[in-house]
């Protein structure tokens, strides 16, 4: 069986944390792993082989962590733009041979029952292999409305409802055969293909024909990447719309797994450790200082370096990152997709990237930005290089701290060793390299009318971009 994960996911309303270059699904929340990586390791057990669908900006960071947690065989499909869940599934089911049994999981919930899980899914394989679309409920234990639900009577689908009301989710409760509707799928490629040609042949007709024009890419010759022209022709629907709604072959396994979708800070409260006074704490970094908490209690706190305190407040989510601050009542994080809105008007760079960046050769940490100069941390990993580049609108200065910095600068290329400088002009072609076996780590400092990270020109890249 293959474990197809979908990362398509953005992540707004866990905005600070999530960004759009870190999305939800790749924040290492509980002891250091990310979701994405315990989703990883959860299915290792029921499943052969991965096969992950993630946008192409977030390859490289899907494949450094999943190393990290399997050595299993992984097949990536690259999307250039996302485009819902039916056409990534569709992508997916038509890499693989039509009789392959499919685990469909997002890659950004919480599983804590890995017990129940494997039952769960044993029971979906069953059920799959004789030909239907298996989906999988959760008993509810509160009225949730910010999940669908899935009407359901000894084990056939009677119904799907969309996210309800606080009294009609509560009357969902007390009839006791609804589910909320977790996202995971189990069936045959093939009878998922048959099905969707069926009610949505618009979506397998283009899905097809943007499969049958792959190129591989430059970074592994075994990725499967999309054209984007042909990717933006796939109808944008769920698996839910265009399928599961209409088919008479869903089925749905009921399912106590200890699940969460982890879609909203008062959701994460939930899943954290709390002290005598209800306080759930959440450290972002290593060594992060503890905070001091006066007559406050019920409060969520995600640190990073700086110290927070509190004094007299309860309820709060308090949401601490390098560059954004973000405070709100319980009850109210549902709405912080709002302030992501303004954002991407007002600081449009705040909702893209964390101070950290990650980046196929590396990462780069900005460690002072004022008007006219910035401040990097770059980090090279041994055997990496960036693209050969130029800059139009600063100048650049490179110290290297540790490792051995290979140069290019115009036709030049050269060595630059720890406690050693270079410097970079305005509109001069360039490359930084790493062919050492350790990490190479610099301080860059840029000079200019705009230092913008979109003020790149880009020559030659290794990793496609």
């Amino acid at each position: 069986m293959v474990n197809v994960i979908l990362c398509g996911g953005s992540g707004t309303r866990l905005w600070p944390l999530s960004r759009t270059m870190l999305p939800k699904q790749f924040v290492r929340l509980f002891e250091g792993r990310s979701l994405f990586q315990d989703t990883v390791l959860r299915n290792k057990t029921v499943c052969d082989q991965s096969f992950i669908v993630t946008n192409k900006e977030q390859y490289f960071l899907a494949a450094d962590q999943f190393s990290q947690v399997s050595s299993q065989y992984a097949q990536f499909l690259l999307e250039p733009v996302g485009r819902n869940t039916a056409p990534a599934i569709a992508l997916a089911c038509l890499s693989l041979d039509e009789n392959e049994l499919v685990l469909v999981t997002t890659s950004d919930h919480l599983v804590k029952n890995q017990i129940a899980y494997e039952e769960a899914v044993k029971q979906a394989k069953i059920l799959a292999e004789q030909g239907s679309l298996v989906t999988f409920g959760i008993k509810p234990t509160y009225p949730e409305t910010g999940f669908g639900y899935i009407e359901a009577k000894s084990g056939d689908v009677l119904s799907f409802k969309e996210k309800p009301d606080a009294q009609t989710a509560q009357g969902y409760i007390e009839q006791g055969n609804y589910y909320w509707n977790s996202g995971m799928f189990c069936f045959k490629a093939g009878v998922f293909l048959s099905e969707l040609k069926q009610y949505a042949p618009d979506i397998y007709q283009a899905s097809l024909y943007a499969l049958e024009s792959k190129n591989k890419t430059n970074e592994c010759q075994e990725n499967i990447c999309i054209d984007r022209a042909l990717m933006l022709s796939i109808p944008e629907d769920s698996i839910d719309y265009a399928v599961m709604e209409q088919s008479s072959k869903v089925k749905v396994v009921v399912c106590d797994m200890g699940w969460s979708d982890l879609g909203s800070f008062d959701a994460l409260y939930d899943e954290v450790k709390v002290d005598s006074c209800q306080n759930a704490v959440l450290s972002r970094v290593d060594k992060s200082p503890k905070p001091i908490c006066i007559d406050s209690k019920s409060n969520l706190l995600m640190t990073g370096e700086r110290q927070i305190a509190l004094v007299g407040v309860d309820d709060l989510l308090v949401i601490d990152t390098s560059d954004a601050l973000l405070i709100t009542k319980k009850g109210c994080s549902q709405k912080v997709k709002q302030v992501v809105a303004k954002l991407k008007i007002q600081a449009p760079e705040l909702t893209e990237i964390h101070r950290l960046a990650h980046r196929p050769w590396g990462t780069y940490e900005v460690l002072q930005c004022e008007e006219k100069y910035k401040v990097k941390r770059i980090v090279v990993k041994p055997g990496c290089k960036l693209s050969l580049q130029k800059h139009f609108h600063r100048n650049e200065h490179w110290i290297v701290v540790s490792g051995t910095a290979t140069v290019t600068v115009g036709d030049k290329t050269f060595l630059v060793r720890p406690n050693e400088s270079t410097y970079i002009q305005m509109g001069e072609l360039h490359r930084l390299e790493n062919q050492g076996k350790i990490d190479l780590v610099m301080v860059e400092v840029q000079v200019g009318e705009y230092t913008g990270e979109d003020d790149i020109v880009r020559f030659e890249d290794i990793y496609g971009r």
